[in-house]
């Protein structure tokens, strides 16, 4: 067993199949880059194209903000102890303009301030949705009030998305990025 280091195999540019082509094609059209989670999950090019439609879907048109994706994303991230996720979305907070004190508080595993209904709603759900009991009927209707079902949806899918990424980043010994 590797100890250590990353774990990610990465396929050679002349070995990628069509399909896997076909795929790394998508995902830069999508996003404009290719996330890591993609050098894994191109190992099984039908996941990777599926994982490709949702994530890009998530990231660039659902009803929820950055702000607000990138403040399930910590907690998911957190909870899984993924640090590779954590510290770039924790960065990303800052990019899409939390305060210091959000961020460090989100760091040390506080509750922070939040500055809307609808990020206090993305947190609470975030942080409720590995409980053993389902949220709270005041935490769930405080979500659709904010949220609207629309919002709840695209945050459900969000938080089960970024579970795979940040279990594929930790399981795959995927280093945090340098600063």
């Amino acid at each position: 067993m590797t100890q250590g280091g990353s774990r990610i195999s990465e396929i050679a540019p002349d070995k990628l199949t069509p399909e896997q082509l076909a795929v790394l094609e998508a995902v830069q059209r999508g996003r404009g880059f290719l996330p890591k989670p993609f050098l894994i999950w191109l190992h099984s090019p039908k996941l990777a194209e599926r994982m490709e439609g949702l994530g890009t879907f998530l990231s660039t048109s659902s009803s929820l903000t950055e702000r607000e994706l990138e403040i399930a994303v910590v907690i998911v991230a957190r909870r899984l102890s993924s640090p590779f996720v954590y510290d770039a979305h924790l960065r990303n907070l800052q990019k899409f303009g939390h305060p210091q004190a959000v961020v460090d508080a989100m760091r040390e595993g506080r509750v922070p301030e939040l500055a809307t209904a609808r990020e206090r709603a993305v947190y609470d759900i975030a942080r409720t949705s590995d409980d053993a009991e389902p949220a709270s009927d005041q935490i769930f209707d405080e979500a659709v009030a904010a949220l609207g079902r629309e919002g709840l949806a695209d945050l459900v899918a969000l938080i089960g998305y970024y579970t795979a990424v940040a279990i594929a980043m930790k399981i795959h010994r995927v280093p945090v990025a340098p600063r």
